[in-house]
């Protein structure tokens, strides 16, 4: 058997604690390839790319007729200074010429800048507003094998990156390489055996860079890879920190922090490491030029072969033909951690998406809230099924709970009925309407939800309250908190409606949850779901909540998922679930009297009478 490398017992032992979930990419990525999506990505774009480009090319053009002019002022004032009298005026004019032709390079520089700079920063917003459209767009198992960090190291880190790369190193590659090819033609204009022994001096740099360039590109990829997943590591340990530390797990999570931080430090500095080392390469050949070109020259200026004029301009070409293959260098650098997030980037854009359901034109309203389950059958993966054959029939109106064991497939059937996954087969219909055939939109319209986790963002009570929802009217937010018993804590707050929640806020974990219970009873859904709605509340505040939901309820078809089954005794039927499948449904007198699974589950949370 193959001996394991290191990165692959590291992963092992992160696999082994539960995570590991990002995946590494060991391969280099292909810059051809990146450059190839980037231009297709950016082709709305590409004519602000291709002026600064352009301004780029004539700018070095300009450029590169300094060292001929200044060859011939170097020659008119050797001639003259043999003849005994220098021809100023010719060297002025020469000397304006030159300057006429830096000034317009300088202006063309300063456009190509602007340019590009404009051009990069629109890229790097189509980037994010793409992403930002595209989580909205794949389906929830997309999210199921990555974490938040993840994803949000996508949205930022690697876009700045592609950005920052593009603004820094296009430029320079475009430039470089037109200052190449045209350094290569003047030289040979100016002379040929000078030219072939810089070039010759050259190929040995060229040579030593490809093998740098390789080298170093599978340590940018794996960069890129192991800061997503660094960030992964903290944006989990930051939001559990509470857990974290009352399980005692600091050492755990510090030791997988260490781990991703040795990775990320190892392929960070090898990386730049190896790329560095071409900077003073090209020195090194720049200078082993300088020196070839002075010798030669020299030995061919006393034989009468070449002006001294032309040394001269040969010393400055030495130094533009080098330039370039350091400039080269440096900016493969970015190029390849631009290839590395590219890759990312466009992994995650490429993701399957949810079915286009534009041209569904059938629509559920006035819906009255007859639910049926028939032969339902799912699995988040197919080759592993959880609801093996659900079939439920639900009343208008009734008060459905949905109770069983950690793992039964209770929270699965509501997120089937809501189409955030899609079954394997069967089918779910709401009025008689098959989900399939509306839109995910549609059906969401028809339910409002109170999950287990409450979730609130960055805003003010009544805009948490209001998420989403138009033209509610301030008594319409009184008259939900008051339903719930917060109208009074609320209104004791300096700013009462328009205080500002924040993560410093001090409101504990059932006001929190007795918010999102508002929400929903102001979007007045004919479908409601309460996934857990009274676990993070004490039991006073749930004997106000479940007044409240009481009232919500009436008139309307409500889905109950409850551990705590004495939130649950006044529902019209309770289903029971064990292992994917339904194995009692009554009423909770009926299926106490039975006995059965559903007995042994309320017994074992009320062991005598009066518990109960």
């Amino acid at each position: 058997m193959a001996k394991k490398n290191d990165y692959q017992l590291g992963q092992a032992n992160i696999n082994a604690a539960g995570r590991g979930r990002m995946r590494i990419a060991e391969k280099p990525k292909d810059l051809k390839g990146a450059a190839t999506k980037l231009l297709g990505y950016g082709k709305d774009i590409l004519p602000q790319f291709i002026l600064a480009f352009s301004s780029s090319i004539l700018s070095v053009i300009m450029t590169l007729f300094g060292p001929d002019n200044l060859s011939r002022m170097t020659n008119i004032i050797e001639a003259g200074m043999k003849s005994g009298g220098v021809d100023f005026n010719a060297v002025i004019k020469v000397a304006i010429r030159s300057l006429l032709f830096y000034l317009v390079a300088a202006l063309l520089t300063l456009t190509q800048s602007l340019n590009l700079n404009r051009a990069s920063q629109k890229l790097m917003k189509k980037m994010r507003n793409d992403i930002s459209h595209k989580m909205n767009r794949i389906p929830l198992k997309s999210f199921d094998s990555s974490s938040f960090g993840d994803v949000l190291s996508r949205v930022t880190n690697d876009v700045d990156t592609i950005g920052m790369s593009l603004n820094m190193a296009s430029s320079s590659v475009v430039s470089s390489i037109v200052t190449f090819i045209g350094c290569s033609i003047m030289m040979l204009l100016t002379n040929v055996r000078l030219t072939l022994i810089v070039i010759t001096c050259s190929i040995l740099g060229f040579m030593l860079v490809n093998v740098l360039i390789k080298k170093s590109q599978g340590y940018f990829t794996r960069r890129q890879s192991y800061l997503g997943m660094m960030n992964g590591h903290i944006e989990e340990m930051y939001a559990g920190h509470l857990i974290v530390k009352a399980y005692n797990g600091e050492r755990e999570s510090k030791e997988e922090f260490e781990y991703i931080n040795e990775k990320l430090f190892e392929n960070n500095w090898k990386s730049q490491f190896i790329s560095g080392i071409t900077f003073p390469l090209m020195e090194l050949l720049s200078n082993l030029g300088y020196v070839s070109v002075c010798v030669f020259g020299a030995m061919m200026a006393k034989e009468g072969l070449i002006p001294f004029g032309t040394i001269i301009a040969f010393v400055i070409y030495v130094r533009m033909f080098t330039m370039p293959m350091s400039m080269v260098a440096n900016s493969i650098t970015n190029l390849q951690s631009a290839a590395a997030a590219c890759e990312r980037v466009f992994e995650f854009l490429d993701v399957e998406e949810m079915e286009d359901e534009s041209y569904k034109t059938q629509k559920l309203t006035s819906v009255k809230g007859d639910v049926e389950f028939s032969h339902v059958r799912f699995g988040y993966d197919p080759d592993k099924i959880i609801i093996k054959d659900f079939s439920a029939v639900v009343k208008p109106g009734q008060k459905i709970a949905i109770v069983g064991p950690t793992g039964a497939g209770k929270t699965t059937m509501v997120n089937l009925l809501m189409r955030f996954y899609e079954i394997n087969s069967g089918k779910i219909t709401i009025d008689g309407v098959d989900t399939r055939d509306v839109t995910r939109e549609n059906v969401h319209d028809q339910f409002c939800m109170v999950l287990q986790d409450s979730w609130l963002f960055e805003g003010t009570i009544r805009e948490n309250i209001v998420y989403s929802m138009k033209d509610v009217s301030d008594e319409r937010v009184e008259e939900a908190c008051k339903m719930v018993g917060l109208h009074n804590y609320i209104s004791g707050l300096p700013n009462g409606y328009d205080t500002v929640l924040s993560e410093d806020s001090n409101m504990s974990a059932g006001q929190r949850q007795l918010m999102t219970i508002a929400r929903a009873m102001i979007q007045n859904a004919p479908l409601l779901i309460l996934d857990e709605a009274t676990s993070s509340v004490d039991t006073r505040t749930e004997q106000i909540v479940q007044d409240a939901m009481d009232l919500l309820t009436r008139g309307r078809t409500s889905f109950t998922i409850a551990h705590r089954l004495s939130t649950i005794r006044n529902a019209d039927m309770i289903l029971v679930m064990k292992d994917g499948d339904i194995v009692e449904t009554g009423t909770h007198n009926e299926l106490l009297e039975k006995g059965g699974f559903y007995s042994d589950l309320w017994t074992s949370q009320f062991v005598n009478a009066e518990a109960i």
